[in-house]
């Protein structure tokens, strides 16, 4: 979990200098590991350590462990190929992982979960071959939102959803991965199938999910909801944002594309799931508290501002946005330490 975090630090730091910053640089090639820190080096460190966790199977943890340290590889400065043989024998050990989870228990969320795992192990084989991260970072995209979305889908069972809701959602998944596939051979073609995928799992999402029921509740229970609400539709716009532009390789749409996903829909997911994971992964409760929302609110504002920036061409809107984001997340830790703390002292 440090590894995790300072992974997370360390792609906020590249993130903003990538965005214009004249900030210290560290060491020379920190900005080009943006991507790979923060979904490696910290997404992928934390998923495994919490899959690791809910087996308690020793060797489970090599692979949170792996990742962990190929982050603080790109972090140090060692060439890329080290940093991404690290995490792709830490993404091979997550895919071992699902492997015993799918066998525990063959549902449509797991075998979801286990496709996820394996897309973040091809695309990390593609990244240590030499393929520019603009065309891997999509494979990655597909391990963190399969993730998400099969545990949304565990969560729904409660719904009962009909055998055509089931198979929406699988013919959805497989569009994605299509996607994915042609982008191989031909990029622009790729992206625009897979962000086809993309918006309507974000509809399937919002229209399925049983946030849709919770977010009449109140306190923590609604919250999430919020959060998971709020996520759908960044991913959504992420989605149009993909089939609008296309294959762009970097610049200002590709920034809007992918942030709308990764700020808008998987940090809000942090943000609303902390609460009940992080209690497991650091044996410490986080009671829920009504400033929660002031992270929240912040970051859906700074993101549309980065957004308006992107889209009108206007760097400094873009740089404030990224800015504001990195607070957004800062305030989350600060917020959850707080709660952990008053949690321990109260006990």
């Amino acid at each position: 979990m440090a590894l995790g975090m300072l992974a997370l630090l360390a792609a906020m730091w590249a993130g903003l200098l990538r965005m214009g910053w004249a900030w210290p640089l560290l060491q020379p090639a920190l900005p080009m590991a943006h991507g790979p820190l923060m979904i490696s080096g910290f997404l992928g460190t934390v998923i495994g350590v919490e899959r690791a966790i809910a087996l308690n199977r020793r060797w489970m943890y090599f692979g949170p462990l792996l990742s962990g340290l190929g982050g603080l590889a790109l972090i140090i400065g060692l060439p890329a190929p080290v940093g991404a043989l690290l995490v792709l024998l830490g993404s091979a050990t997550l895919v071992l992982i699902f492997g015993v989870i799918v066998k525990i228990e063959t549902a449509p969320y797991t075998l979801t979960m286990a496709l996820g795992a394996l897309l973040w192990l091809a695309g990390n084989g593609l990244w240590l071959t030499g393929r520019p991260i603009y065309t891997v970072v999509y494979w990655w995209t597909g391990f963190v939102v399969l993730t998400i979305a099969g545990e949304r889908l565990e969560l729904g069972r409660i719904l009962r959803h009909s055998k055509g809701v089931q198979t929406l959602f699988a013919a959805t998944v497989g569009l994605y991965v299509i996607g994915l596939v042609a982008s191989l051979g031909n990029f622009d073609i790729g992206v625009r199938t897979g962000s086809a995928a993309t918006i309507i799992l974000a509809v399937w999402l919002f229209r399925f999910d049983v946030a849709r029921y919770t977010v009449k509740k109140s306190g923590l229970t609604r919250f999430i909801a919020i959060c998971l609400l709020s996520g759908y539709g960044w991913l959504g716009l992420g989605g149009a944002l993909g089939m609008l532009y296309g294959g762009v390789t970097a610049g200002f749409q590709y920034d809007a594309i992918l942030h709308s996903v990764y700020i808008g829909f998987v940090m809000a997911m942090i943000f609303g799931h902390a609460p009940i994971i992080f209690p497991a992964v650091l044996g410490r409760a986080i009671p829920f508290a009504g400033r929660f929302y002031f992270h929240l609110i912040l970051l859906n504002v700074s993101l549309l501002l980065r957004l308006a920036g992107d889209l009108a061409f206007q760097p400094a809107g873009r740089q404030w946005g990224g800015l504001l984001n990195v607070a957004a997340i800062l305030w989350f830790i600060a917020n959850t330490a707080l709660s952990v703390q008053k949690d321990t002292s109260s006990s």
